[in-house]
């Protein structure tokens, strides 16, 4: 009997070692991958904004290099459309939406999140000569099944969309997912977002090519192209970036 349990015991000795083993090079992973993942992470962003500034092309596989010459990104409040100091040194407006201290709560909106960041990253693309060329917009709101993120690129008119880039997005495929397809976001090249000062761009069912207001909607994916309208209704207004936009700040 003494000899059984001696066996037990070794195996369960044996079995938990191996965890403990197994555990610690796990973590040691995560720890010493941790560097890596944020520097492809902040790459892959880089690269989404390059192709929000129609920037692929000159970037010929030097994104960091692209992005550093011909993009900076600047934080505005979101409240007044006004610039203003980077918060702080690692700050990102997505994880500022959950901190009470830098976020106000979202009322009276559909758009699928209930905090947003007071202070917003934005990012001016500028020419050889200095001179602002677009305006980057992060944005984000609710789809089918999740929210979904994008930037949203228009001249430096504050006016006329150039593209609209989802990053992430968890839509069917074929369906929901198609705000991914280049055919459908070529859509939006050259529309106008406002009207008289009012935000006027639509996403509709058979919309016309020749209607500056109106971009097709996505077919069989009513919910999400539903999201995509309510997501450029918030980010465009009083509450989003409509007050920057307003002011036209990179202008002067």
């Amino acid at each position: 009997m003494s000899a059984k349990k001696e066996t037990l015991g070794k195996t369960v000795g044996v079995v938990v070692a191996v965890c403990l083993v197994c555990s610690i090079i796990v973590s040691s992973a995560a720890v010493g991958l941790r560097s890596m993942q944020e520097t492809n992470a902040a790459l892959d962003k880089q690269s989404n904004i390059i192709e929000a500034a129609g920037l692929a092309d000159k970037a010929a596989g030097d994104i960091a290099g692209t992005f550093e010459k011909y993009v900076d990104e600047k934080f505005i409040d979101l409240a007044t459309g006004q610039y203003v100091e980077k918060p702080s040194d690692n700050y990102d407006m997505y994880k500022a939406a959950k901190m009470p201290e830098y976020s106000v709560k979202v009322e009276g909106s559909n758009v699928g999140f209930q905090q947003r960041a007071s202070i917003a990253s934005i990012y001016e693309v500028k020419d050889d000569s200095g001179k602002v060329t677009r305006i980057i917009l992060p944005v984000h709101g609710s789809g089918l099944w999740d929210l979904m993120y994008g930037f949203l690129a228009i001249d430096s008119d504050g006016n006329t969309v150039r593209e609209l880039v989802y990053y992430q997005q968890k839509e069917t495929p074929g369906l929901g997912g198609e705000v991914q397809n280049p055919s459908w976001k070529a859509k939006w090249d050259g529309k106008q977002l406002f009207d008289q000062g009012d935000v006027a761009i639509k996403i509709k069912k058979n919309a016309s090519p020749s209607d500056p207001y109106a971009v097709d909607a996505l077919s069989g994916a009513t919910l999400t192209s539903n999201g995509v309208q309510n997501t450029l209704s918030y980010w465009l207004g009083k509450n989003g970036f409509g007050p920057y936009l307003k002011n036209q700040t990179w202008k002067s």
